[in-house]
Parts: structure tokens; sequence; C-alpha cells
């Protein structure tokens, strides 16, 4: 079975997604089973898996006996910031090394800040981290993520929960063709085609919150993003025919015509 691999385990899965912004943790479960997630991404700063025994864990709703979790960054500013967040997580998930890192520029676009990012990352490497980068789609970027020991680097396809799907689709394939680490989608992804686009390009992934949580019905959009992104993948490595400029050429067979 084509299976992901990141920092040498394997996924059947190459949905990986966020738990933030539904209604309750109930919907959150729900929705993540949707999907067929194997990955579920959390954000330290905002969601409880343990930091406050009184209220409810994300913990019980999604065991990590059964998910692998991704601490991330979300709402850190700078690279101190995002590597406090991160040895925080290791100590609440019994030494869990894999995470993702964000460090963002500003609140009003999130766009990524890629010099604090980058701070942040060799940081985090030198402690063992297995590091999963959100970053700019910037081919160079992604280069240097990647030669410092990154295990994904995650570009995005449009800002943070803006759901205007992959809009330079030039770039991400100049990143997928260059490195040899997974090259994973985040951001921007708003409906099933865009996921399905991003892994026919030849993504090993999409990583998605918003699409799903920010949908009328969450759960069946779960539903519809684990079908896209399987349908993509599988296109992908079918092979597409080759675009013809001006050039028609029949479906059916021109040669041994009944009545020629």
């Amino acid at each position: 079975m084509d299976k992901l691999i990141i920092a040498g385990k394997s996924y059947n899965s190459r949905l990986l997604v966020g738990t933030g912004k539904y209604k309750d943790f109930d919907e959150t479960r729900l929705a993540v089973e949707a999907s067929g997630a194997e990955i579920v991404t959390v954000a330290i700063r905002r969601t409880n898996i343990g930091q406050d025994a009184t209220q409810p864990s994300l913990l019980d709703a999604l065991p990590p006996s059964r998910y692998t979790y991704l601490p991330n960054t979300a709402g850190c500013y700078t690279a101190d910031d995002a590597v406090r967040t991160l040895r925080l997580a290791r100590e609440l998930l019994d030494g869990h090394n894999l995470v993702k890192l964000e460090v963002l520029g500003d609140p009003k676009s999130l766009y990524p800040n890629v010099v604090e990012t980058i701070k942040a990352a060799e940081i985090l490497i030198r402690e063992d981290f297995k590091v999963m980068v959100y970053t700019s789609d910037d081919p160079i970027i992604a280069k240097q993520f990647e030669a410092m020991g990154c295990v994904a680097v995650m570009p995005l396809a449009s800002l943070i929960g803006s759901g205007m799907g992959i809009l330079n689709p030039w770039n991400l394939q100049i990143i997928i063709n260059e490195l040899q680490v997974p090259v994973i989608v985040d951001a921007g992804v708003g409906t099933a085609s865009d996921a399905a686009i991003a892994m026919e390009l030849g993504c090993a992934g999409v990583l998605m919150n918003t699409a799903i949580a920010g949908a009328q019905h969450p759960v069946l959009m779960a539903g519809a993003m684990k079908k896209a992104v399987q349908a993509g993948r599988e296109a992908y490595l079918a092979g597409r025919m080759p675009k013809k400029i001006y050039t028609a050429s029949p479906s059916s067979p021109t040669t041994g015509v009944i009545g020629s």
C-alpha cells in the first residue's frame, strides 16, 4: 500500500487534520473519525491536553493510543515563544517529539515569519525534535528547511483560514520536485477540489482545519476531504494524460471503423 512516511513512521492516511474551531470535543471526534486521519494537530496554547485538570481534555476525545498528536505553535510570533511552547508540549505528551512549527508574522494575515521560523527550527532540531515546518511557498526557503533537518516541509496554499485554495501551483510544483522530505500543503484549502489538486501536483499530504471545522456540516466535509485526498493521490500515481493545445484526439479507435 502507498503510505505516507514521516520521520520513519508510516501512515495509511495522507490527510492531517486540526482539532480547533469545532463546537465541542464530540464534534471534533466525529469529524476526525470521518476524515480517516491518523495525525491530528493540537494548538498547545488553545487546547487542553492536561494543562487544566479541571476541564475536559482533548486526550479523552482523541486518545493518543489511536492518533499521532502533532503539537503546533499556533499563536506564536517569535522563535522564543514557539520553542517554549513545544518544550511544554513534549512534557505534557511524555516526551513526544514530532511537532509542527509555525511562527507567524502578524495577526491579520497569519503569514509565516520565515526569519523567526528558521531560528526556532535550528534550536528545536538541536534538541532532538522532529520538526514539520509551516512556511511560505518559496522554493529556496523550503530547500533550506530540508537541509537543516526538518522532517517535512509544509508550504501554504494560501493564507491560513482563507479557503482560497492553491494560489500558486507553480511554486508548489518546484518545491515538490526539489525536496526529498514530504511536502505537505498546509493552510488555505477550502473544499475537496483544493485537496485533490494538491495531491495531483504530487504533494505527500494535506493538512487542514478550517476547511472542515468551518463547513456547514463538518463531519460530512471531513468525509469528502478523505475521498478527495485519496482520489488526488491515485490520479498522481496513475499519471494524467498530456495536455494538448489546439489538438483534438478521438477517444475511440480510428482504425477498423464499421462501414469504412
